[in-house]
Order: structure tokens, then C-alpha cells, then sequence
């Protein structure tokens, strides 16, 4: 076939296709223009899901009559300059494509007027044609209307998706611009009906409020930054300019998928996975297997360290120095949720429901994009102050958790749960719980310093493998000494083991060499493996449920439980205890 050069409507229209997907890319261009603009008010009106309508209107700087027909030309921009200016990108646009890819791809009015101005500048224009240009009364600012969205690119609008699932992409679109600027006021309006209005009052709890509604915003946790990175007691900031500030959830908000995960980076959304990995690996052991920690990130950092021109609609970016940031993320969540983390209570919502208006429009998802010994609690005052430049271990200590309140042991509940009073109210404590954390946190600690405990068994114990898991144990057997196992092939499917990690019961070794190998061909790496089989080691050997203990046994226990760095939770996720308030004991007994 012939190379030949494309029609000028056919490239306009694929350089349309990568920025405009769908109507919830329009809003989103028309938004950040917005912003560029100093605008303070942002209004935003759609109908059909954006398909119809979408307008999109301002209080910002307004655009002069004589470059009103520019910014419909593609690469016309009044953000950069020249080549050097995108090391240091500071504006949400800067490709200059996306009034131009808009307008290849429907019918646009811009109605827009400087401050002062007489008049405004009014222009229509169908599928990138100018048909319309004349002076307009208009109060300043400028006012985006996208009408027919793919009118002209049927291929396209076939696979739109229905107008809910359009719109709940657009009220989540707006939301997350929303809280990326709480300074400014968002209004949101879906076929008439008003789904979405901030304040602008600058205070990023109240726009949560808004938008995830009251419950869940008291439980979230906020994020201090500070610019002191060399004082332990406050949160981990680099000192290299990387700041993280926002709110994370506590431990009982949590979801079946990362949907509630905001990142943004210079205020700009993003999706990376690394930061969801991050904040994941921050929550590793106080969150239930296959949940999801809620987590609204504002990272700051200088312009040059970080390139937000990798993706065509900026949603990606890259960042020089991403195991720096990834660490930094990581412990600032970690500390915040280990500092200020409350207790469970009976009353609580351990499963509470995110947004109102999200859930109602089933919002969909974001689509984000041998271990190295920790290190010990002794170590973390001055962990912290290190600037860190490797990703870090899966296996680390966080900052002491506000101690547990001097509490009083007073019985035991089906030899499950034990019974304790404490300054504000009683306390249920599962035994097995409370005695699996203080348990992983000693062979944590153990570990970390390379001082594991094992016992010689005085018969070696014969297990039986199925072939497809003998080369999984195999390639383990070294490993597996490092955390005080003796395991040997005796011939055949059969091994010896000679010795165990000094915490488990002889008679629960081929229960965790069946589960470590059933985590094993799951895919999981050694980095992985190392933190499991220390939880599966504290599981096996903790206290059962079931058990009856002595009140000294109880006491002992619970005083174990007051040295741990996360008292509240077992390293499974599941809490340790939950706490019924004087308060509440009151009420319940009518007597306030």
C-alpha cells in the first residue's frame, strides 16, 4: 500500500480519540482550563450523562477576542513557551489539544470575556469549523458548552456506556477535582438536579463531607505534614521537598476494591499503582485479607522531579525518584494509622458505606495503576529520620500506638473472649487475636535482628507431599531455616523435620507447611512469603479459642498485648478488641 499523508478531518479526529474517550474526558479538560484560568467558582450541567450536554463555566481570566479562534487550534497554548518549560510543567494543561480535540468531535459554543472588557467573544464551531464568531455581552470569565458529543464519530459513540455509568464517571471526576482544590467551589449539576456543590472555603475535611458523606469522613485520619523530617515524634516527610498530606482511612473503613484511592501529585489526579502499593503496604497486617484501605493523597514535590508528560491525557506520570516516594508515602500513611488509630467500638460500622452519591451511581473503578530483614522498634527513632532511597521492607515496625489504657482483668467470655475493665467503660478482648499480634510482633522483632528461636524435636516428624509441591518446598528449605525450620527430603514424597520455630506446637506443623505452600503456588514472591509465614507461625501458636486461661494468664496476656506497636489489630486484620463506653453502658440502661 502507497503512503500517503492522512486527511487533515481524519488526524484531527484520531488526535480527538486520545484525548476525548469519553464525556467524562471533556469535563475534565474543560475543568483543568478552569483552574488554569485562577477561576474561584466552577460550575459544571450535564445531560444524558454528558452524551447532550456538558457546559462548563467560570469565573477565571477569560480569553481576549484575538486569541479566542486560536485556542481551537491544535498545539495553540499560553502554558509553555519553549522546550525547557516542560521540565517544569506547574499548569494542569499544557499540550494545547484539548479545546481542539473537543471541537473535532462535536458542536462547541465559547462564550468567554476578560475582566473589564465591554463585551465577550462568542464563537460556535461543528466538528473543528468555525461557523460563528461575533461579540457577546458576558460577565468575565468563560463559559465551555459541548453539545453532541461524537456526533460525527458513530464508531465512538456506540461505545459509550449507559448514562449512569457515563455520569457516575463525571461525579467522580469532579469530586476528585474538588478535593484536589478546596479553595475553589464546585457545583455539579446532572439533568437539572443538583448532585454536587462544594464551598470553596479551603478546609479539605468539609469537601470529604460533601463528598463521601459525614459517617465516613469521621473516619478517616489526617495526614500532617510537616517540614521537619529529623523529629521522630512527627510524621515522616523527606527533607528533599516530597511532602504527603491528605486522610486515610482507620482501620475498620475498608473496601473490596482500590476504588477509593485519590492520589494526586501537585494537585494534578494521577493514577499509579505504586502508590496504591504503597499505601497498601502501610495497612499490611491491621486490614483484613482482600480488603482495600480509603486513601485521599496529595503528594508535593518540586516540578522537576516529577514528568507529567508520559500519558496523552496526563493521567500518568513519572517520577525521578519513585522508591523515594514510595517510601515516603508508605510511612506517613503507616505512622498516621498507627498514631491515631481508635479502638473498635460495639456501636461502630466496622463495613461503613462510602459516598452516598458514588454508591447510588455504582461509580467505576479507577483502575490505578529471601525478604530483607525490617528493622526493630529500637530502630525506628532513627528509621525515620532517614532519608529513605529504597523501597521498604515489607517487614518494618512503625512508632509506638497510643498505649492501651490501664485496663482490669476481670473474667473470661466461652473461653473465647476475655473480660476487662478500663478508665472509660469494658473491654472484649479475643484471646487468640490479642495473642497472634503479640506473638508476630516477637517473631518480627526475632527476625529483624536474625536471633529466631527454634526447638529441636526429639522425633524428626514425617510429612507427605504431592509431587507438584515438592519442588515448591525445595526451592524453600533455605529460606525456611532463617525463621528456625529443619526440614530435609528423606526419599520419595516424604521429608523430615528436625526442628521449629520455638512458638509452635509439633502437632501444627503440617498445617503450616500446608498453608505456606498453599500461599506459595499462588504466585506469591519470597518478599511476600516472609511476612505470611511469620503471621502463620503467630496463627498456629497463639492461644485458641476454646481455651481456658487463669486470670494471671489473662493478665499476662494482656499486658503482652499493651508492648505491641498495634495493639487494635491482629496481623490478619481483625480486631483485637471492642470497647463499650461508660457512656454507652448508660444508655443502654436508661440512665442518661
Amino acid at each position: 500500500m502507497p503512503i500517503k499523508i492522512l486527511p487533515p478531518q481524519v488526524a484531527s479526529k484520531i488526535a480527538a480519540g486520545e484525548v476525548v474517550e469519553r464525556p467524562a474526558s471533556v469535563v475534565k479538560e474543560l475543568i483543568e482550563n478552569a483552574i488554569d484560568a485562577t477561576a474561584t467558582d466552577i460550575r459544571i450541567e450535564i445531560k444524558n450523562g454528558g452524551r447532550r450536554l456538558i457546559r462548563v463555566s467560570d469565573n477565571g481570566c477569560g480569553i481576549p477576542e484575538d486569541e479566542a479562534s486560536l485556542a481551537f487550534t491544535r498545539h495553540a497554548t499560553s502554558k509553555i513557551s519553549s522546550e525547557e518549560d516542560l521540565t517544569h510543567i506547574q499548569t494542569l494543561g499544557f499540550r494545547g489539544e484539548a479545546l481542539a480535540s473537543i471541537a473535532a468531535v462535536s458542536h462547541v459554543t465559547m462564550l468567554t470575556c476578560v475582566k473589564n472588557a465591554d463585551t465577550g467573544t462568542l464563537l460556535r464551531l461543528e466538528g473543528s469549523e468555525l461557523v460563528q464568531k461575533e461579540k457577546r455581552a458576558s460577565p468575565p470569565g468563560t463559559i465551555v458548552t459541548v453539545e453532541n458529543l461524537f456526533y460525527n464519530t458513530p464508531a465512538r459513540l456506540k461505545f459509550l456506556r449507559s448514562e449512569a455509568t457515563e455520569s457516575s464517571h463525571i461525579i467522580k471526576l469532579v469530586s476528585a477535582y474538588a478535593i484536589a482544590y478546596p479553595e475553589l467551589r464546585f457545583t455539579l449539576i446532572d439533568n437539572g438536579k443538583l448532585t454536587l456543590q462544594t464551598s470553596g472555603n479551603g478546609k479539605l475535611y468539609d469537601v470529604l463531607i460533601k463528598v463521601f458523606g459525614l459517617e465516613t469522613a469521621q473516619q478517616m485520619l489526617e495526614i500532617r505534614p510537616t517540614e521537619s523530617a529529623q523529629d521522630p515524634d512527627l510524621p515522616p516527610q523527606r527533607s528533599d521537598g516530597v511532602c504527603v498530606y491528605g486522610y486515610v482511612g482507620s482501620p475498620s473503613l475498608h473496601r473490596a476494591t482500590r476504588d477509593y484511592q485519590l492520589f494526586f501529585v501537585n494537585r494534578r489526579w494521577i493514577q499509579d499503582r505504586s502508590l496504591s502499593h504503597a499505601v497498601e503496604e502501610a495497612y499490611r497486617t491491621i486490614l483484613p485479607t482482600g480488603r482495600y484501605p480509603v486513601a485521599i493523597l496529595g503528594i508535593t514535590m518540586p516540578p522537576a522531579d516529577v514528568d507529567v508528560n508520559v500519558h496523552p491525557t496526563k493521567r500518568e506520570v513519572r517520577f525521578r525518584d519513585p522508591r523515594g516516594v514510595f517510601a515516603t508515602v508508605q510511612r506517613a500513611v503507616r505512622y498516621t494509622v498507627m498514631q491515631q488509630a481508635p479502638v473498635a467500638t460495639i456501636s461502630g460500622h466496622p463495613a461503613a458505606v462510602l459516598p452516598r452519591e458514588w454508591e447510588k451511581h455504582q461509580p467505576p473503578s479507577l483502575h490505578l495503576t529471601g525478604a530483607e530483614p525490617g528493622i526493630t522498634r529500637t530502630q525506628m527513632a532513627l528509621e525515620v529520620q532517614r532519608t529513605a532511597d529504597v523501597e521498604p521492607s515489607p517487614i518494618s515496625s512503625a512508632p509506638m500506638l497510643e498505649q492501651l489504657p490501664m485496663l482490669r482483668v476481670l473474667g473470661q467470655v466461652r473461653q473465647t473472649y476475655i473480660i476487662a475493665e478500663g478508665p472509660d467503660g469494658l473491654y472484649l478482648i479475643d484471646q487468640h487475636a490479642a495473642h497472634e499480634r503479640v506473638l508476630f510482633e516477637q517473631l518480627q522483632a526475632e527476625y529483624a535482628s536474625m536471633t529466631t528461636s527454634a526447638q529441636n524435636l526429639l522425633q524428626p516428624l514425617p510429612i507427605e507431599l504431592p509431587p507438584q509441591q515438592r519442588g515448591l518446598l525445595d526451592a524453600m528449605l533455605e529460606s525456611l531455616a532463617m525463621f528456625g525450620f529443619d526440614i530435609a527430603p528423606f526419599g520419595g514424597d516424604t521429608y523430615l523435620v528436625r526442628a521449629i520455630p520455638a512458638t509452635l506446637n509439633p502437632a501444627d506443623v503440617p498445617a503450616v507447611i500446608a498453608e505456606l505452600l498453599d500461599m506459595a503456588s499462588e504466585g506469591r514472591d519470597a518478599t511476600l512469603s516472609a511476612e505470611h509465614l511469620l503471621i502463620i507461625i503467630a496463627c498456629h501458636s497463639a492461644v485458641r479459642a476454646g481455651q481456658t486461661l487463669t486470670l494471671d494468664e489473662a493478665r499476662e496476656l494482656i499486658r503482652q498485648l499493651e508492648k505491641t506497636t498495634a495493639p487494635y489489630t491482629c496481623p490478619h486484620g481483625r480486631p483485637t478488641m471492642i470497647h463499650l463506653s461508660s457512656a454507652q453502658l448508660e444508655r443502654s440502661f436508661s440512665r442518661r
